[in-house]
């Protein structure tokens, strides 16, 4: 009976001892996420490490081998001074940095000068001869001007018969609407490029004597969504089909009326062509749910290489083609790891798992980044002889690493996501025009994320799909370099006229209405400065 009752408490203690080990594992889980939470709230949000350690690391121990990680990189300096160079040098002022970023500015000249009797007052007679101007140039800023533009169109009645024939006259945006291109555009400019709300915007017209309200702005951005920008926006989507490399992203908001419960999840999708491409395109869309149909939707005439982050979507869409190849993205890796390293004590934090994987990633995007300008050809062969020696090292680090005891949670779980991504995180090895990261999609979805604190939430699913068209073409137009509101008043200027067109008389009109046609007027172009 005391055997009986030895082992049952034996078997009580093991399960005790399992009880507590789970205990100590959810409280260690808790506290990070309570040091985690702390850093979020109230640290610093960059995830910057000091770039070089000189003398650490250069060869690392994996399965008795050593594996080389670039020993270059860990003993290269470039802080370290020479003797001669210890004094400290103040770095000269650059010159006519003002000149060049005024040169491309309208001018107005405004004259100072004495009069004859004013300098002959002071100077006398014939006694005083005139020097080069001192000349000083100062920003001048000239508030909105509203008017109002009345359109006279002569009417001309036959005396014979019933025709009636009117003067020609441009195509009005909204016939019925006092709207005008300038006008909206003056909207979008606001609302989508620089996330006023549309009652800050009546409250600004308001002051200009305007009686333009919210009701009013979002029924515009609507109907100019629907009957001129979409058809701008479906040619960008076929044009979007002409590159090889794209990026994705997407993120939630909130929709009043859109037929479900409320506080139901909606999501903003983002595409773009790869930021390693000349012409970029960026093309939103609204959707309700995150589920796979949507980018299969989408990308459906697509075939190539798209680079997202780790969400399972995009690999289940991988597996159904085999025409797509999915690319991972180090960023959303290496944020595991930094915050694994910010669980540690500063001063603790050299020599660890989490300081030398930081590291490892460190150098590779330091080497990547050199390769930024060179063409795809180039940068694949540099990739291939410089980068990938430093990624294989990268892995076989932390796949010895994680069968050591004592990593915490987080840095188990980075570990994991890391090997468990590896073969998605290696494609851009094989291509050149494949980034290392998502970062170009996240921030291309970023005006929206703003825009969407300010607004809280879209009222219904025609302004969600309306705010989808818009962004497109606002992120498109600015990754081009393109001045927001000047290229909207061109574009909603021209795009009443395809009213009038065939097809096939539209499409090469929108070709050149394209952001990097050079049929665009050169004013809506941002000046280009010297570096």
């Amino acid at each position: 009976m005391l055997i009986d009752m030895f082992l049952q408490m034996q078997g009580r203690f093991d399960e005790l001892d399992s009880e507590l080990t789970k205990a100590n594992d959810n409280t260690q889980k808790i506290l990070e996420q309570l040091v985690l939470a702390k850093k979020a709230r109230f640290g610093r949000s960059s995830e910057k490490m000091s770039d070089h350690t000189p003398g650490q690391l250069a060869f690392m121990e994996v399965e008795g081998e050593f594996v080389l990680f670039n020993e270059a990189e860990v003993h290269y300096d470039p802080d370290l001074k020479e003797p001669e160079d210890l004094v400290p040098v103040r770095k000269p002022k650059q010159k006519g940095k003002r000149e060049e970023d005024m040169k491309d500015i309208p001018a107005e000249r405004k004259e100072h000068y004495l009069t004859e009797e004013e300098l002959t007052e002071i100077f006398g007679e014939n006694g005083w001869k005139r020097l080069p101007d001192m000349v000083t140039k100062k920003y001048e800023f000239h508030q909105a001007k509203i008017t109002v533009c009345e359109h006279h169109v002569g009417v001309y009645a036959s005396k014979k018969d019933d025709r009636i024939v009117r003067a020609p006259h441009p195509k009005w945006l909204l016939p019925s609407s006092p709207v005008s291109a300038s006008v909206a555009s003056a909207v979008i400019n606001g609302k989508y490029v620089n996330s006023v709300t549309f009652y800050r915007l009546e409250r600004e017209f308001e002051r200009y004597g305007l009686s333009i309200t919210r009701a009013n702005m979002a029924n515009w951005m609507i109907r100019i969504s629907e009957e001129y920008l979409s058809i701008y926006y479906e040619y960008l989507h076929k044009k979007f089909y002409g590159y090889h490399v794209i990026q994705a992203d997407e993120t939630p908001f909130l929709v009043n009326k859109d037929g479900r419960p409320a506080n139901s999840k909606s999501y903003m999708w983002v595409y773009r062509t790869g930021y390693l491409y000349e012409h970029p395109i960026i093309l939103y869309q609204y959707q309700k749910t995150r589920n796979t149909s949507h980018p299969r939707e989408f990308l459906k005439d697509f075939s190539g290489i798209c680079r997202t982050d780790g969400y399972q979507v995009y690999h289940s869409l991988e597996k159904e083609r085999e025409d797509l190849r999915i690319s991972g993205c180090f960023i959303h890796m290496r944020r595991r790891f930094n915050d694994a390293l910010a669980l540690i004590p500063k001063q603790a934090q050299k020599g660890t798992a989490a300081y030398l994987a930081m590291k490892q990633i460190q150098a590779i995007y330091r080497e990547e980044g050199k390769l930024k300008d060179m063409p795809s050809e180039e940068r694949l062969m540099q990739r291939q002889a410089v980068i990938k020696p430093l990624v294989d090292a990268f892995f076989a680090y932390i796949k010895e690493s994680s069968s050591k005891p004592g990593l915490s949670s987080k840095l188990k779980e980075a570990i994991s996501y890391a090997i468990n991504q590896e073969r998605y995180l290696r494609v851009f090895l094989e291509d050149g025009d494949v980034p290392m990261d998502n970062n170009a999609s996240e921030r291309s979805i970023r005006s929206f994320c703003i825009g969407k604190k300010n607004f809280v939430m879209i009222d219904t699913i025609h302004g969600a799909q309306s705010s989808a068209v818009i962004y497109s073409l606002v992120e498109t137009a600015k990754a081009n370099d393109l001045k927001p509101y000047e290229f909207f008043v061109h574009l909603l200027t021209e795009l009443p006229k395809l009213t009038d067109m065939t097809s096939s008389e539209a499409e090469p009109y929108l070709e050149k209405l394209l952001p990097w046609s050079p049929e665009l007027p050169a004013h809506i172009r941002k000046p280009v400065k010297s570096k």
